[in-house]
């Protein structure tokens, strides 16, 4: 009976650390109501599992590495999830002293926006192209 308690404190841990991971994700992507509503669900997800922890807390400590290792899962588990989903934008920056015009047609062809600064250093001229892309499609433009 006392190990099920112990995988109830994991599980929710890991639970709210994974919604807390994407909850503040997904605020960087001006989602608050969805943002909002996380919180309350992590927010209730904390209320019970701590109090779960804290009843006999001196008689058991194994409570305590429990909540503590759901949390670090949790937090893992939140950036696996994060970096499947792939929310957001990059800014992919190219500089480059060779033919710029067959880079960016190759580039306007996958159908992304690209802006072109004309640039010199102290050496040659210089061309600054930047692409904005999602962030799923970082590897496919790179």
């Amino acid at each position: 009976m006392i190990f099920i308690i112990y995988l109830i404190i994991l599980f929710l841990k890991i639970l709210e650390n994974t919604l807390a991971t994407l909850r503040s994700i997904i605020l960087n992507t001006d989602k608050r109501i969805l943002g909002a509503f996380l919180n309350l669900i992590i927010s209730l997800i904390w209320i019970f599992s701590t109090s779960i922890v804290l009843i006999d807390i001196e008689k058991d400590l194994l409570k305590i590495v429990a909540f503590a290792l759901g949390s670090f899962i949790g937090s893992y588990t939140g950036c696996l999830v994060e970096e499947k989903l792939a929310l957001g934008n990059n800014l992919v920056i190219c500089i480059t002293s060779k033919d710029k015009d067959t880079l960016i047609k190759k580039i306007e062809e996958l159908k992304y926006d690209v802006i072109v600064i004309e640039a010199k250093n102290n050496i040659d001229d210089k061309n600054v192209i930047f692409v904005t892309t999602p962030r799923k499609s970082k590897k496919r433009i790179i």
